[in-house]
């Protein structure tokens, strides 16, 4: 059976410079969107779109953290994941990412554009990798990691045991 270091070597991930878990980016749409085709709020032209691998261990998650674009996530293989999702206006979701359908958990997750979001593998898994499309194309500059762990809890105390545990200081300072 494989494990997440041959699943690191075999597809060349690297550590995720923000959220934590191992990514890496394999397709990147050459095609531009200039920026008068977008909202206002990018600011910029941004590929069509955008995808990554992206795995997470049973000592990382994907930390709290929002994109001004949609995104798609895909179950490949491995322990099922818990995904957390924040919606403005106190509305949030929890979903499970994995194979067993029948149990309800589901191999695609579609996290809405300005969504708080973050992830970890469920009690006992050692390993889950994932696929991410972004649409727009994903740039960093539109990322934007939780800093205010408050303001998280009390827009929704209904789920303060998943912020507490998906909140993390991020890597790098965001740019938003």
């Amino acid at each position: 059976m494989i494990d997440a270091q041959e699943v690191v070597r075999l597809l060349g991930l690297k550590p995720h410079p923000a959220e934590g878990g191992w990514f890496v980016e394999t397709w990147r749409e050459a095609y531009q969107l200039p920026a008068s085709a977008l909202p206002a709020h990018y600011g910029s032209a941004r590929s069509i779109g955008t995808a990554i691998y992206y795995l997470l261990t049973a000592d990382t998650v994907s930390a709290l953290h929002r994109l001004k674009s949609c995104e798609i996530f895909h179950f490949y293989l491995g322990d099922p994941v818990e995904m957390l999702q924040l919606f403005p206006g106190g509305d949030s979701s929890v979903l499970h990412l994995g194979q067993d359908i029948a149990a309800g958990q589901r191999p695609q997750a579609h996290v809405p554009a300005g969504a708080w979001q973050g992830s970890r593998l469920l009690p006992g898994g050692s390993f889950a990798l994932l696929g991410c499309t972004v649409s727009p194309g994903f740039d960093f500059d539109d990322y934007e990691h939780a800093l205010d762990k408050r303001a998280l809890l009390d827009e929704w105390p209904n789920q303060a045991r998943l912020i507490e545990d998906l909140f993390r200081p991020p890597a790098f300072e965001s740019r938003t």
